[in-house]
């Protein structure tokens, strides 16, 4: 299996982590922010992530490719879900946008590695999210708006090794934004939001990203 995509990606990373967890051989492709022309010939638009199975075909909801990957071998994410972590995690990745978008591109990431497509980046999310200087001159704004949620969070972990006692889809939707809330250095994460991110980063094998 190949997957196109970004490294600063959270629905990439949910494809990388369930296939990290259950141990499937999953070839990753870093895609270029502006080579939009490889996705085109892949898929005939522009989306990231792209999934192609050994058998050629082509999948992109990440949440399809995470059952995917899930119905080879043996069934790993097969604890209970909650409908209020699905809640939580609709509800933070547009508290912590603000916080991440303007930060992935300090931190050397492949799809960032020329000058055209970090520019080509910084202007696609500057039209939808205003200048980064002024994002991260109210750092300490949206950190204090994105705390609350992080508590709540820490209030719903049952397990540092699965939010819910057992892996199942819950982990799968919220380890990846804590991998992108992570990047912002001063963000402090309560005690068990801590514990789980930093045991299921470690179960997964992947490094955390780097803090600035």
């Amino acid at each position: 299996m190949k997957l196109y995509m970004f490294e600063h990606c959270s629905l990439c990373f949910r494809v990388r982590m369930t296939a990290a967890l259950k141990g499937a051989h999953l070839q990753e492709m870093p895609v270029l922010d502006d080579d939009t022309e490889t996705m085109t010939k892949l898929v005939g638009k522009r989306v990231i992530p792209i999934l192609i199975k050994d058998d050629g075909m082509a999948m992109l909801e990440s949440m399809d490719m995470v059952k995917y990957i899930e119905s080879l071998g043996k069934p790993l994410l097969t604890g209970p879900e909650r409908p209020e972590i699905a809640a939580w995690a609709d509800a933070v990745i547009h508290r912590t946008a603000l916080l991440t978008m303007p930060r992935y591109p300090l931190l050397g990431l492949p799809e960032f590695a020329t000058a055209a497509a970090l520019n080509h980046y910084r202007f696609r999310k500057r039209k939808v999210f205003g200048d980064f200087v002024e994002l991260l001159a109210n750092t300490r704004r949206y950190i204090a708006e994105l705390t609350p949620d992080l508590e709540a969070l820490d209030g719903m972990i049952e397990s540092p090794e699965a939010i819910n006692g057992a892996l199942s889809l819950d982990d799968v939707r919220v380890l990846p934004l804590l991998r992108s809330a992570a990047v912002v250095k001063g963000l402090k994460m309560p005690s068990k939001v801590r514990s789980y991110f930093e045991t299921m980063m470690e179960r997964t094998g992947y490094a955390p990203l780097p803090e600035v």
